[in-house]
């Protein structure tokens, strides 16, 4: 199937029209029109620094819903034993940074320079969101994403302390399910998130979410 190639016109194709790798389309521009759009239909920017834009619509989603997020007994006894203390926006540009250090150290990262200035922007119009943890008084883990609506879709973690990230993420949750937010989208699966409750749902019922939450099917 062909990828479709976008100009500067603000758009997208028809999100069903994505190869089953997810692939939707190409080029573009990170605007934060085009980026609260793609968002808005369940559409996100993920390339290698350096590449084209690459957008991205899998067809199956793997989502944590708010309720859903799994704490285990071991997790739940550490928070125990520990003081944490939660951050709304602490400061969004060193929580993705910190994502984006973490990430080249490990395995890579597709958070470059431009989508750095991209989320900044973001966050300024009050569309990307960081949360972090802190624990005994010392900066333990963070995240990052966009809210829309009452959707959730999460960028990027990174952990300065055993559990940091997960910490941020069981906080998160707990706040998103006192907001009504209806789900949490990972993007992409890994057995990281599966333990913390995240599992797959068809595009169809994550669509009819989406609708819900971002108010997309009432215009």
């Amino acid at each position: 199937m062909p990828v479709y190639r976008l100009d500067e016109n603000v758009m997208f194709p028809d999100p069903v029209l994505a190869r089953e790798d997810g692939l939707l389309a190409v080029g573009g521009d990170l605007s934060r029109e085009r980026l609260l759009l793609a968002y808005a239909h369940g559409i996100f920017p993920w390339y290698e620094p350096g590449d084209e834009i690459l957008w991205w619509c899998p067809k199956e989603r793997f989502v944590i819903f708010p309720r859903e997020i799994h704490v285990s007994r071991s997790m739940n006894k550490y928070m125990k034993k520990h003081d944490l203390r939660f951050q709304l926006n602490r400061d969004f540009g060193d929580t993705m940074h910190r994502c984006r250090v973490k990430r080249e150290f490990a395995e890579g990262t597709w958070i470059s320079d431009e989508m750095e200035e991209a989320y900044g922007r973001l966050h300024e119009a009050g569309y990307a969101v960081s949360l972090e943890a802190y624990q005994d008084g010392q900066l333990a883990g963070g995240l990052y994403g966009v809210a829309l609506g009452r959707c959730f879709f999460g960028e990027s973690m990174f952990s300065e302390l055993e559990n940091g990230s997960k910490l941020a993420l069981i906080a998160l949750a707990r706040l998103l399910e006192q907001r009504g937010y209806l789900f949490i989208d990972c993007q992409f699966h890994t057995e990281h998130l599966e333990s913390m409750g995240g599992r797959y749902i068809s595009w169809e019922e994550y669509d009819g979410m989406l609708q819900e939450g971002t108010g997309r099917g009432e215009h």
